[in-house]
């Protein structure tokens, strides 16, 4: 299959306008950051760092700074481009579960309950608006032509 040269070009540049941060191993139960996760999901990277900011649950500091870890990897991977311009937004964002520490808790009769600490892993993929709506204009312009 031959892939026109045009379409090519645009992929990458699609490519090069999100950035990835990924935080591994928090200490937090993974309902307890899904409940933040899905509050700024889809939210543009302005609100959703303020609501996290005042947020009154202890996973949203973490999150929080992975959200300027993302937004400074999508600074490094366009320079040149103001941030402030490109209109940044949290296309992705999901909490899988990670390793889960085994305590034991002492229980009555000599008997011992079993505590799991659990962990989670955090991926959020920050976008540029302006990028995914000049890509569909183009992808609009192709179709009609």
């Amino acid at each position: 299959m031959v892939v026109p040269l045009e379409t090519v070009d645009t992929d990458q540049k699609i490519k090069k306008m999100e950035a990835v941060a990924r935080l591994r191993n928090l200490p937090t139960s993974p309902r307890k950051m899904r409940l933040l996760a899905d509050l700024i999901r889809g939210m543009e990277v302005e609100n959703a760092l303020n609501t996290l900011k005042f947020s009154t649950k202890h996973p949203s500091v973490p999150l929080e700074k992975l959200l300027l870890s993302a937004v400074a990897n999508w600074r490094v991977k366009n320079e040149g481009v103001d941030v402030a311009d490109a209109n940044l937004f949290v296309k992705t964002i999901f909490v899988d579960g990670g390793r889960v520490l085994k305590r034991m808790r002492p229980a009555p009769q000599g008997r011992a309950y079993r505590v799991r600490k659990r962990s989670n892993h955090i991926t959020l993929i920050v976008d540029s608006r302006n990028a995914t709506t000049a890509v569909t204009e183009n992808e609009n312009a192709n179709i009609q032509a």
